[in-house]
């Protein structure tokens, strides 16, 4: 008699019986759900697994679709993977070397894709690319996941020259490895992938500067890619820092490992540090150039180091001759009372009509008349606006520096002549890459930050920082992100060596949110990232690192 166990199917609260080994597609035909967009990769027992998985034991699962972040995480690795083969088939050069494929930076709601051919990129061949990858889709080609030894894993891709991956691999330390098939070209990926190229219903593929957009399709309608951005000033930021990359040989994670491994961490420290000040120094001489310029306004999303990057801005228009006065939109907030709600009937602290801002444009306005004014102070207990006492006149080579996350919005300052304003943006954008063909989320970056900062500073556990994660990203996604190409300035608050140095403080907390809650899927996968990276001893980090705003030591008083 065949054996079978049970399964917990939550979607519908269900239990169903499969035959023992059945992989997570057979329990999804059972369980009778009619997913449009799915599944394509589920929770077990609050892990993510791709539906590959076979089960063994009794087991809960949840199946996810393309509209959940770790869903549209699978679809885009398996668009990776689809691109790489077909590049790999179009591409590789007659005497048998590979072409080089670097999947880059999350860019105008899609990926730069760094395509390296014996000559330029051209738009013809983002047409053949995109046919070449809508071929292998077409061809519903089976999508196999094989487990091997680490060193077989190695002398594979030593093979292949995916240099990239035999340097992460040989730094993980780890026995066996897991790797992906598509018609006999393998690939290693850190996260899970769908189970067939028939699965890829949507993407786009276009020039783009000098290489290629890869798009997807837009989470919140799946039946559409996201809209195409034009975001060059944040391309331009991106691409300054490979340059620094380049300088210090460092891509990608076995790179960085590498570095550490042989004892030049410190010297990387210091020179990450030097170029972060050096950008710093240039935003100030540009405002100091500009006499008009009053009012300088610096915004950026959550965790990306604001505050620190408005204390250091403010020591280099100091250096230029000129007296910073900081002013935080915080102490602008309305009354609780006053607050808008969200769809859920929860404050919306991230909404942007939460401040005052009649207010704030009408003492804006007075202080660039030279009028005095008193400033409010927000009482965060008591949820008021209270006068703080404080009273404040611009003088002589005086400049207003206003830090907050709707900075850059033109109806907060809409009253406030434009010419008197200069505007930064600050966000964590991280450029190093797992291996060319896994980068690392930007959010992951600031996430942890968070994670971190919430701990030490507010008293709220990693659990509770993860659960409201969604929350805060979809307030950046509205009232932050489409505003940042309105800067004058981009700073990248991300430094090369940071996950090695946050690695210490973010895994002890992630360890602590219990197995039995949904927030354990994203704690684990955030764990399991980590791993990768070789640790930096904190105390190698100078006091005014931007990174102290975080992990506490920093002498900036906040």
């Amino acid at each position: 008699m065949e054996k079978t166990v049970k399964i917990h199917v939550r979607n519908n609260d269900t239990a169903i019986e499969v035959p023992m080994g059945s992989q997570l597609e057979e329990a999804y035909r059972l369980s009778g759900l009619k997913m449009t967009y799915g599944p394509i990769s589920a929770r077990v027992n609050n892990k993510v697994e791709g539906m590959h998985y076979r089960v063994y034991r009794q087991r809960e699962v949840e199946f996810l679709d393309i509209t959940s972040p770790t869903g549209l995480r699978a679809y885009t690795r398996t668009l990776f993977f689809i691109l790489c083969k077909a590049a790999h088939e179009l591409f590789d050069e007659p005497d048998g070397k590979p072409c080089k494929v670097r999947i880059d930076i999350p860019i105008s709601n899609g990926y730069y894709v760094d395509l390296h051919l014996s000559r330029p990129v051209t738009p013809d061949d983002a047409n053949a690319l995109r046919q070449k990858m809508q071929d292998i889709i077409d061809a519903a080609i089976p999508i196999h996941r094989f487990e091997c030894t680490t060193e077989e894993a190695i002398e594979m891709f030593t093979k292949s020259e995916s240099l990239s991956k035999v340097k992460l691999l040989k730094s993980t330390g780890r026995l066996y490895t897991t790797y992906y098939d598509i018609d006999g070209y393998q690939d290693y990926y850190y996260g899970s992938l769908l189970t067939n190229t028939s699965q890829i219903y949507l993407f786009g593929l276009e020039y783009y500067f000098d290489g290629l957009l890869l798009r997807i399709p837009d989470s919140n309608e799946p039946s559409k890619l996201g809209a195409f951005i034009r975001q060059d000033k944040m391309f331009g930021i991106f691409k300054e820092h490979h340059q620094w990359q380049d300088i210090m040989n460092l891509r990608n994670v076995g790179d960085l490992n590498e570095v550490i491994d042989k004892g030049r961490s410190s010297h990387l420290i210091q020179v990450s540090e030097a170029l972060q000040e050096k950008k710093i120094a240039q935003i100030a001489d540009e405002i100091a150039k500009n006499k008009s310029i009053k009012m300088v306004l610096i915004a950026g999303p959550s965790s990306s180091g604001k505050t620190t990057t408005c204390k250091r801005l403010s020591v280099q228009l100091a250096v230029n001759g000129i007296m910073p006065i900081g002013i935080s939109l915080d102490d602008y907030f309305l009354d609780r009372d006053q607050t808008p709600r969200d769809a859920s009937g929860d404050y919306d602290f991230e909404h942007l009509h939460a401040l005052n801002i009649p207010l704030l444009n009408e003492q804006m306005n007075a202080l660039l008349r030279g009028e005095e004014i008193e400033l409010p102070r927000y009482n965060f207990q008591q949820g008021k606006s209270e006068w703080s006492g404080k009273k404040l006149q611009l003088k002589g080579k005086e400049v207003l520096v206003v830090e907050g996350i709707h900075a850059l919005n033109p109806e907060l300052t809409a009253q406030i002549p434009d010419e008197q304003i200069f505007r930064v943006y600050a966000s964590a954008l991280t450029t190093i890459l797992l291996d060319s063909h896994n980068y690392i989320p930007t959010t992951d970056n600031r996430l942890l930050r968070r994670i971190i900062r919430d701990n030490k500073y507010r008293g709220v556990n990693a659990r509770e920082t993860i659960r409201r994660w969604p929350s805060v990203r979809a307030g950046e996604n509205k009232w932050i992100f489409p505003f940042q190409e309105n800067a004058d300035a981009m700073f990248n608050s991300a430094m090369l060596f940071e996950l090695a140095v946050i690695k210490r403080q973010a895994e002890p907390l992630l360890e602590q949110v219990p197995e039995n809650c949904p927030e354990y899927a994203e704690a684990y996968r955030l764990r399991k990232f980590l791993a990768y990276i070789h640790p930096i001893p904190e105390d190698q980090i100078p006091p005014t690192s931007l990174l102290r705003e975080f992990l506490g030591g920093s002498s900036f008083e906040y």
